[in-house]
């Protein structure tokens, strides 16, 4: 599908998308949760939608309430298919395969599009540790997994993704792990472990902490929360943000500035250009002003790069973003997808080893422009469209599925001629 955007000032106020992050990760959690768990504000992103399958394959009854929240009913993992397919999730994957791994039942995965070349060389390295016996097609999918998984001792290597650990956390809690520990190297996305731990906490579970090197379990759960609200999503929320800095001013509500999301540092980098910026309660109200370039560290956020570009592309000067080598196995690798596109935009964006600078302030040129099937860079192109000197045409503008489907409609609901 293609998406045309023109240029246009946006006005009035919006809701922030549920956050996936925080979706997954309760549909996770009220698997192993047995009983009964109520979700709030339940996603309905394709990512969002493959977890909801997942739960369903591995034991649980999902109903949808009057209200649009999901009653889901589990006795833990109880698989109900011998195949599962977790659509294009990287999170979904790295988070369910070690609690598939929790079942004396053989289970094969399948995924698609681009998830399908992404490596998993973790699971190979760390499956056999544990009891699980595990197929895989040279560290890709498809895989098969067959446990029970048995808590033990183990190092992983945290540089490349905190996915896999948070999927091992669950894991580990819901097989009633006691005296053992996880130990991690060089953990990256911080952040979204601190989400992971609070999601865990509301729903029973405790795991220690010692400075994101050492996860320790003590075997004991509480009983936790029957109801889980899902919180706004900053990753989509900051492409409105940012939209808002471009061609508002606009209020974008349900944001909550205490989240453990990785991606509410987006409001650092737009106080750091000069952006307008008021925050009251869990809404921000966010409109133009005269930018300057700035600096940022998205090591611990890469999903930010995205809209950071869209952002710098307008700020003059030169824009240093920090943290390209996160970029590479993403739905694309952003940081040459995020070259080519804004360069046919007209805007200069150089790669130096795990820098990104974007070079801002020139005129942002109309184009024909391809999401390369990745959400994010499909909204990157959107929200900078709003202040070009011409329509940009998105094609597979379809990719914002995967984390924001209404994205088009809400811009479309914004849009102040």
């Amino acid at each position: 599908m293609q998406e045309t955007i023109r240029p246009s000032a946006l006005r009035g106020d919006i809701l922030a998308p549920a956050s996936k992050s925080s979706m997954q990760r309760a549909c996770a959690a009220a698997l192993l949760r047995a009983g009964e768990t109520v979700i709030r504000h339940p996603g309905h992103s394709n990512d969002d939608l493959s977890a909801l399958g997942m739960i369903r394959a591995l034991g649980a009854e999902v109903e949808t309430l009057w209200d649009g929240s999901l009653r889901i009913r589990s006795a833990g993992v109880m698989p109900v298919a011998s195949e599962v397919n977790i659509g294009e999730s990287g999170l979904g994957l790295r988070l369910f395969a070690p609690i598939i791994a929790l079942s004396d039942r053989a289970i094969r995965v399948r995924g698609e599009g681009s998830l399908l070349g992404r490596p998993m060389d973790l699971f190979d390295e760390i499956f056999p540790l544990l009891g699980v016996r595990l197929v895989s097609n040279g560290g890709k999918l498809p895989l098969e997994i067959q446990g029970p998984l048995q808590p033990r001792d183990i190092e992983i290597d945290g540089s490349l993704s905190s996915q896999f650990l948070t999927g091992l956390l669950f894991a580990y809690a819901a097989a009633g792990a006691k005296g053992v520990s996880i130990r991690v190297r060089d953990l990256k996305s911080k952040p979204y472990i601190d989400l992971t731990l609070e999601v865990m906490r509301e729903f029973g579970w405790k795991v220690g902490n010692r400075d994101y090197a050492e996860f320790v379990f003590g075997g004991e759960r509480e009983e936790g929360q029957s109801a889980y609200t899902v919180e706004g999503d900053w990753s989509g929320g900051a492409f409105l943000l940012v939209a808002g800095a471009l061609a508002g001013p606009i209020t974008v509500r349900g944001l909550d500035l205490k989240s453990t999301q990785a991606d509410k540092a987006i409001v650092q980098a737009l106080r750091d250009c000069g952006a307008v910026l008021k925050q009251e309660g869990d809404d921000l109200m966010v409109g133009p002003a005269a930018l300057k370039a700035f600096r940022f560290d998205a090591t611990d956020c890469p999903d930010l790069f995205p809209p950071l570009v869209a952002l710098a592309s307008y700020c003059p000067g030169a824009t240093v973003i920090l943290g390209v080598s996160r970029l590479a196995h993403k739905e694309s690798n952003r940081g040459l997808t995020l070259q080519e596109e804004f360069g046919k935009m007209g805007v200069v964006v150089e790669l130096d080893r795990d820098r990104m600078i974007v070079h801002g302030g020139g005129p942002v040129k109309g184009a024909a422009v391809h999401s390369h099937h990745d959400h994010r860079i499909a909204m990157a192109c959107a929200v900078a469209a709003l202040r070009a000197d011409g329509d940009v045409t998105i094609e597979e503008a379809e990719a914002v599925g995967k984390s924001y489907p209404d994205f088009y409609r809400d811009l479309q609901t914004l849009r102040h001629e």
